[in-house]
């Protein structure tokens, strides 16, 4: 009976797929997010690459989903360059729901994004590091 079940609400599930994509309904994805903007922007993996330093490679995994949860200081960069909501990146990327972050806490992360913008690659490095430094002594939250 179980088994039944299962396969029933599994060919629903294929079915309902199947309908989303012939209406064009597909679920919203990270990927697709930055990939159409980066088509929109009429940029290739490479132009991202020497406008952001962030390898082709890497930025090819996030479109295609391979890496789900990309650092939140790579969605800036992008947030940043195809103008698109940083917040909406983050809820796509599962890192933050909809209404979870107050406005003062998303002040707090913008403004430290910023100013990351400012440092050299060795500050920036040597700013990441004290981070990871101060996370794990929290547990890594």
């Amino acid at each position: 009976m179980l088994s039944n079940l299962a396969g029933y609400a599994d060919g629903n599930a294929h079915r309902l797929s199947a309908m989303r994509r012939s209406f064009g309904m597909a679920r919203e994805t990270l990927g697709s997010t930055l990939k159409r903007a980066r088509a929109r922007h009429g940029l290739s993996l490479r132009d991202v690459e020497r406008r952001t330093q962030i390898k082709s490679g890497h930025l090819s995994q996030i479109e295609t989903g391979t890496i789900a949860k990309p650092d939140m200081a790579i969605l800036w960069e992008l947030a940043v360059l195809y103008e698109l909501d940083f917040a909406r990146l983050l809820r796509l990327a599962g890192l933050a729901s909809a209404g979870e972050r107050s406005d003062r806490a998303r002040q707090r992360t913008t403004v430290a994004l910023r100013a990351l913008d400012g440092l050299s690659p060795r500050e920036h490095a040597e700013t990441m590091a004290f981070i990871a430094e101060i996370r794990s002594r929290r547990g890594g939250r």
